[in-house]
């Protein structure tokens, strides 16, 4: 991510990892870059997170990542106790920032850093529906033999196995992909695009790291370009699509203010059950980290409007 922001030089970037000499390293190797890059901005890195002081943006990547066979549910009490640390990070040295979570399990650990930093909900956003809808497209785009440009397809909810990518607004130039595709094989894509993160653990032994990077970079990309883009992304929903009190995947129109438009597609009955099932998943995430651990202050539990 930080290549590609000094690659398309977009911002000053300071990496900040708990690991003496790690990011610190990588800063002056991608210093060493910009030269070539044909890039001036700065980069910097090291231990102290106080390098953040004053940012306009903030991406939390930091946490445990899967291991073959597991889920990234599995991560969820390792990983919320880093990103409540990180997010009172956040909350210290940046007061104007735009918070961006990639830690899994994604919309819990959102939920979590909203809570923590307190945070206006249009600030705090997760990365994953961006994810999620690139493979989809790439999937669906090499069952067609048709180029990723032309195809217009999107994916909600939370993310884990019963993400929903959408069939109802997936297109092809303007063509319906059910019409394009038999349902034997969208299913068989379908199920590959919910275990597209997981293949990928299962060959690498590690988490992905291209396409999450090209992801955050799209949305950091929209954000400080004010493009006013709409890109599915965790969202804090205070009544969408029936939900509350959820960080939960949706169209979302990103632009300098963060997330400034949630956008409520209409759905076919099935895609709303399948929203509904993942919304559950969610919160069942959420009340098991859900407020006492980690000494979240004056907060009542949360109500779930499914």
């Amino acid at each position: 991510m930080a290549q590609l922001i000094v690659l398309n030089e977009l911002a000053d970037v300071a990496l900040v990892d708990v690991a003496s000499g790690l990011a610190e390293a990588k800063a002056l190797d991608l210093s060493q870059a910009k030269p070539i890059y044909r890039s001036d901005v700065k980069v910097i890195g090291g231990v102290e997170p106080s390098l953040i002081k004053g940012a306009d943006l903030v991406v939390i990547t930091a946490g445990a990542v899967r291991k073959p066979g597991m889920s990234r549910d599995e991560l969820l009490e390792t990983n919320a106790k880093i990103v409540a640390q990180c997010a009172r990070a956040t909350k210290k040295y940046t007061k104007n920032s735009i918070l961006i979570i990639v830690t899994n399990p994604l919309d819990a650990m959102t939920w979590l850093a909203y809570k923590v930093c307190g945070f206006e909900k249009n600030r705090v956003m997760g990365m994953a529906g961006v994810l999620d809808s690139a493979r989809f497209c790439y999937f669906l785009s090499e069952e067609l033999g048709a180029s990723v440009k032309d195809l217009n397809a999107m994916v909600l909810g939370g993310h884990g196995d019963d993400m929903v990518p959408l069939l109802s607004t997936a297109s092809l130039k303007g063509q319906r992909i059910s019409k394009l595709i038999p349902k034997d094989r969208l299913d068989k894509i379908i199920e590959r695009t919910r275990r597209a993160g997981a293949e990928i653990v299962e060959k690498m032994k590690t988490s992905a790291f291209y396409s999450p990077s090209a992801s955050i970079f799209e949305m950091i990309r929209a954000i400080f370009n004010d493009e006013k883009r709409l890109l599915a992304c965790s969202a804090i929903l205070s009544g969408e699509y029936g939900l509350k009190d959820i960080a939960f995947g949706v169209p979302c129109v990103l632009g300098k203010k963060g997330v400034e438009k949630i956008v409520e597609f209409e759905l076919s009955k099935k895609e709303k059950q399948e929203l509904n099932k993942s919304a559950r998943r969610v919160k069942n995430l959420i009340e098991k980290i859900y407020p006492k651990k980690y000494k979240l202050p004056l907060m009542k539990a949360p109500k779930f409007l499914l």
